[in-house]
């Protein structure tokens, strides 16, 4: 697995895929702390969740290759083969991808020690906000990665990952759309926009962590499958 996970984040930064993705980042997070500082309001946890709509058109260039790539260039059947389980190739490709989308939140850190420099914070309202962006950030990387699976071309994969992606954040907007009740509850609350808001309005809840980790493991869980099942096919 770590072999893997070498191999796959030396990747991103052998093509400007890894820059664009951090490039996009930094400026972004750069650009809502100053917004946010200069307009007296200096929450990093606020700039954090800002960072939601970036996050869901970045993810796409963060997932599109982990799998579709190694298929366009027949180096799949390589792994197949590697002295390594396909839930170690998946878990090293997963933690890859998640060491990237991190690193694209490392300046969130310079900016909160900066706050304190100048006021006291409450310090666990930064670290739940940034635990609760790298949650979500794992669910879409699973998902992105999944789709991945599904297709040689990497266009494809962004493009599909993208749909669903704000097809899953904002279901609570589709849900409006149903006159049945219980229905439109039930996609309100499986909405990733409504349970990652309770990490950046500070409410902790157990429920809403299990939730992401849960369907991370799913999706995990499903490319392992759709690997194992073209290995055999």
């Amino acid at each position: 697995m770590i072999a893997i996970f070498k191999r796959e984040f030396k990747s991103y930064f052998n093509t400007p895929i890894g820059y664009i993705v951090l490039a996009a980042f930094y400026f972004f997070l750069a650009l809502y702390f100053m917004v946010y500082f200069s307009n007296g309001v200096p929450h990093v946890e606020y700039v954090i969740s800002e960072m939601l709509t970036v996050t869901i058109f970045v993810m796409p260039i963060i997932t599109m290759r982990l799998i579709s790539e190694d298929r366009r260039q027949k180096v799949d059947q390589a792994l197949f083969t590697a002295p390594v389980s396909l839930t170690g190739v998946v878990m090293g490709k997963f933690f890859a991808a998640l060491a990237v989308f991190a690193l694209g939140f490392a300046p969130s850190i310079i900016f909160e020690l900066i706050v304190m420099s100048y006021i006291s914070v409450n310090l666990f309202s930064f670290v739940y906000a940034l635990i609760g962006i790298l949650l979500l950030g794992s669910t879409l990387i699973a998902i992105g990665m999944f789709i991945s699976t599904l297709t040689e071309s990497a266009v494809v994969s962004a493009i599909l990952t993208l749909v669903i992606n704000i097809l899953v954040l904002y279901m609570s907007s589709f849900a409006q759309m149903i006159n049945i009740e219980w229905i439109s509850k039930i996609i309100e609350k499986m909405a990733f926009i409504n349970t990652f808001s309770s990490f950046g309005e500070n409410l902790f809840s157990l429920p809403d962590i299990f939730y992401f980790v849960s369907i991370t493991a799913a999706f995990i869980f499903l490319c392992v499958r759709a690997l194992e099942k073209r290995r055999w096919a």
